[in-house]
């Protein structure tokens, strides 16, 4: 795809922690920002003379949810545990050229086109074709504006998802497959209010930034075959995926800040890190938070890279 800065050869390893500043880091988020920084400095132990990065992205695109001064927020818990991004940071609110270069060229290749749609309608499509869908669950869209908008004018912009089985593996949970057409269906690229889709913005910015490795939240592994999808439809790379364990509640729900997760205290960084360690089955650590970080490299180095290198 042209206009994109691609891969940095000077940098096998690159990875990345991208938070959606609509509140600040919480228990899960500080899980998927720590290992993903101890895989890129693990990556950098097993392989002497190379050099990893490990980048901060603000992922602003959905800004009706962001909360102001989220992003720095975060950015500060981050700074206060010891992880510090490798390059600038960058906000996508402020890389929108590049993800409607993108759609234009999806859509001169017949890999997307214009919907009419609204979500009652798609629920109406769903429902006279004798489909159920649960309150909470995704819809999954029937494909009505696929060969024309009918009269109606373009609401958004969806991804012709092709039929079939794509196949996949994740360092941590092994091989996955999903059928996007069936379980997914053709997904929106941009909405109707005008603002990218998170599955387009997050395909530009990996390519755009080099990313060779993604390590994100067991919550987004549904998310990777869409995303392939899209790598694929816009001659990208794929990166490798690795999903850590999610982060429950009390009640056994998914930690997040819609469901009202507090936000970490990083006050005090070891106790702070030390909690998100132990989600990932990493032993607890005394002394200094660098002395902490240092030996957790070591050990997430022998688990998830020396392995499978």
């Amino acid at each position: 795809m042209s206009g994109l800065l691609g891969a940095d050869p000077k940098y096998p390893y690159v990875g990345r922690f991208a938070p959606s500043p609509t509140g600040p880091l919480h228990a899960g988020s500080l899980v998927a920002a720590l290992a993903s920084w101890l895989d890129a400095r693990a990556w950098e132990l097993n392989h002497p003379g190379s050099k990893s990065r490990w980048l901060v992205r603000i992922e602003d695109v959905d800004t009706p949810r962001c909360v102001p001064g989220a992003d720095q927020f975060i950015l500060q818990q981050l700074a206060d545990c010891g992880l510090i991004s490798d390059a600038a940071p960058v906000w996508q609110s402020q890389r929108t050229h590049l993800y409607q270069l993108a759609l234009d060229q999806l859509l001169e290749r017949g890999n997307a086109y214009p919907c009419g749609c609204s979500r009652k309608e798609v629920q109406e499509a769903l429902a006279a074709n004798g489909i159920a869908h649960a309150r909470h669950d995704e819809l999954i869209y029937p494909g009505t504006c696929r060969h024309g908008l009918n009269g109606k004018p373009a609401r958004a912009w969806r991804f012709a998802a092709p039929a079939g089985w794509l196949h996949w593996h994740d360092r941590r949970l092994g091989a996955q497959q999903q059928d996007v057409s069936e379980q997914v269906g053709d997904f929106v690229l941009r909405r109707a209010d005008g603002y990218f889709a998170y599955q387009l913005a997050v395909v530009v910015d990996d390519a755009e930034q080099g990313v060779t490795h993604v390590v994100r939240g067991e919550d987004l592994a549904d998310n990777t075959p869409r995303q392939i999808l899209l790598q694929r439809a816009l001659d990208l790379p794929t990166p490798r995926y690795l999903h850590t364990p999610l982060v429950r509640g009390a009640d056994g729900e998914k930690l997040s800040k819609q469901n009202g997760a507090r936000a970490v205290d990083t006050s005090d960084p070891l106790v702070a890190l030390n909690a998100a360690a132990a989600l990932l089955e990493l032993p607890a650590m005394t002394g200094t938070k660098g002395e902490a970080l240092a030996a957790w490299v070591q050990v997430w180095a022998d688990r998830f890279v020396r392995a499978q290198t």
